[in-house]
């Protein structure tokens, strides 16, 4: 058994220990290591098509995270006032769109644009007082709203665990001191399961900042880095790539064990 286990981990992690170790491969032939360098790293870093794809990459992740740790934040709380039934519905719909395909989501959220973009824009040039009306396309803010609406369930899903381990109790007690919904909220409520918020919010940062299946959907003209990533790749694999895919795997792992670290904080103190 403990064979079979060690052969699935070095199938899983074996390939991403080799493009770590062919990133610091001093030859430009990603296939053949020939020696020590860390030169292809200062030459992704001055690639200015990288970076500007990393700070496509960046901006979008963090406006995503930030609506979904907001809005999800919201529906978690919500959904806390609801009967069960209707509880237990909402709940099948926020698993429902975390475990749904990145590839079907991708699609369905450009068919969804598309007909609003075909309704909107019509509309936005009959009333448009100049002869340039606006018009709504595909780029940042349909990426961040395919990444927002589907990092909402899961940061949903994090913080109503957190709320159900907290209990009527301390909000009845507030209310009995006579403090308002919304002292109790931000005094009582808010510190309890703000360290759930911040792990929902690392959580979408990240899925954001790696996702391509969603992204290549719906960027329109925009580049964010993973599709760079898979252009780069389409011309051949090298040293650069290698770097690339290393830093954005250490900056994940990072992000991770961050979050991690915030909801085993949540636990413990659940647990208190």
């Amino acid at each position: 058994m403990r064979a079979l286990v060690s052969s699935v981990y070095l199938f899983l992690y074996a390939p991403i220990a080799l493009v770590v170790l062919f990133s610091f491969n001093a030859g430009r032939n990603a296939s053949e290591f020939t020696g020590f360098s860390a030169a292809w790293y200062g030459k992704a870093l001055s690639n200015t098509f990288l970076v500007s794809a990393l700070q496509n990459s960046l901006m979008i992740a963090f406006t995503s995270a930030t609506l979904a740790a907001v809005f999800g934040t919201m529906a978690a709380l919500g959904m806390e006032r609801l009967g069960p039934r209707m509880r237990a519905f909402f709940d099948a719909l926020f698993a429902a769109a975390i475990v749904v395909p990145g590839v079907v989501i991708g699609i369905a959220t450009l068919v969804a644009l598309v007909a609003v973009f075909s309704f909107v824009n019509p509309a936005l040039a009959m009333i448009w007082p100049g002869d340039h009306p606006p018009q709504l396309g595909l780029g940042y803010g349909s990426i961040i709203a395919a990444h927002g609406l589907f990092s909402m369930a899961l940061v949903a899903m994090i913080v109503k665990a957190r709320i159900a381990s907290l209990g009527r109790d301390i909000v009845e007690a507030s209310s009995d001191l006579y403090a308002t919904p919304l002292t109790t909220f931000r005094l009582i409520v808010l510190p309890q399961i703000l360290p759930s918020i911040l792990a929902g919010f690392l959580l979408a940062f990240t899925f954001s900042f790696d996702d391509f299946i969603i992204a290549f959907f719906v960027a329109g003209s925009k580049t964010t880095l993973p599709i760079y990533v898979f252009a780069s790749i389409r011309r051949g694999v090298t040293p650069e790539i290698n770097a690339i895919a290393t830093l954005v795997l250490v900056a994940s792992l990072l992000l991770i064990l961050t979050a991690r670290v915030l909801m085993r904080e949540t636990k413990s103190k659940s647990g208190e």
